[in-house]
């Protein structure tokens, strides 16, 4: 890890020998086969002229660590994706940070633990509840604070290897923010998060969820398949349960962890975000090939 590395910043140093060892393990990486299957890739998207993106070693290995190194399941992420893109075109189409700079700085939506987990995992947090005012940030504008992020976390090789997990914090949820999310968005929230990250998203932890959650789970549930439905875990307020996830020296005491309250937000993590600008319109250029 960067020695200089700043709290609300990722960290893009080259895999530490034990991180390395937890790619072998989980995900069969090794010298050999990283090589061998960078190359398949880059020749399966050469071949594939309806996609444009980028072939370098770092860029194709964003796709390949999470499909475990096989490099058909990577191409067809990567296509995935663009048809994501191509699907909800109005609110992808050319995002930047700027766009969403006073969603990030002026609202408490989003938030990523400046700690990782025991496991060496990101923690993204969503507050869900009565901290986000739909009619200042609505659910579009949340899902752009979310893809943002998202576009970062993919440039972290630890966090590449170890996944992310999820924390909903459901905290005061009302009719307000439940009438914010249609059916629609759902549908597409969840096609997002299930066929269209390439993260490893290895939990999602609902919690601080009143009896009003379940108008919120009738939307989600006809649009969550078998492999999300398993790393779904429902907390309520019972805080010892989340811990049996993650460690309580993990989290804050929000969480009923041992760590100070948070006391920081999407506004610290906003630098973040510009600067990787490059990534990010980048990003916005690739999906199917002359497609704007």
């Amino acid at each position: 890890m960067s020695l200089d590395l700043e709290p609300f910043d990722i960290d893009t140093s080259r895999p530490t020998p034990e991180l390395l060892d937890i790619a072998h393990r989980e995900l069969r990486e090794t010298p050999e086969l990283r090589a061998a299957s960078i190359e398949e890739l880059r020749r399966l998207l050469h071949n594939a002229t309806d996609l444009h993106y980028r072939d370098d070693d770092d860029f194709l290995l964003i796709f390949l660590r999470p499909c475990h190194f096989y490099p058909e399941s990577a191409l067809k992420m990567m296509r995935r994706i663009a048809e994501f893109k191509k699907s909800n075109h109005p609110l992808m189409h050319d995002l930047f940070p700027i766009d969403e700079k006073i969603s990030f700085t002026d609202h408490e939506i989003v938030n990523v633990l400046t700690n990782k987990d025991h496991k060496g995992r990101r923690v993204l947090v969503m507050n869900c509840g009565k901290a986000w005012d739909p009619k200042q940030v609505n659910a579009e504008k949340m899902f752009r604070l979310f893809f943002l992020v998202h576009l970062v976390a993919q440039l972290e090789p630890s966090t590449q290897i170890n996944g992310v997990v999820i924390i909903m914090d459901f905290d005061g949820l009302s009719l307000k923010q439940v009438r914010a999310l249609s059916p629609s968005f759902s549908k597409m929230l969840l096609t997002f998060i299930q066929e269209a990250v390439p993260l490893r998203m290895k939990e999602v932890h609902i919690i601080k969820q009143p009896y009003i959650f379940n108008m919120v789970w009738t939307l989600f549930k006809p649009f969550i398949g078998e492999k999300l439905r398993k790393r779904l875990e429902f907390h309520g307020h019972d805080m010892k349960k989340l811990h049996k996830y993650i460690s309580p020296d993990y989290l804050p005491k929000n969480y009923g962890g041992t760590l100070p309250a948070l006391n920081y937000g999407s506004r610290d993590w906003y630098p973040c975000i510009e600067k990787y600008l490059d990534h990010i319109a980048k990003w916005n250029t690739y999906g199917f090939a002359n497609t704007p």
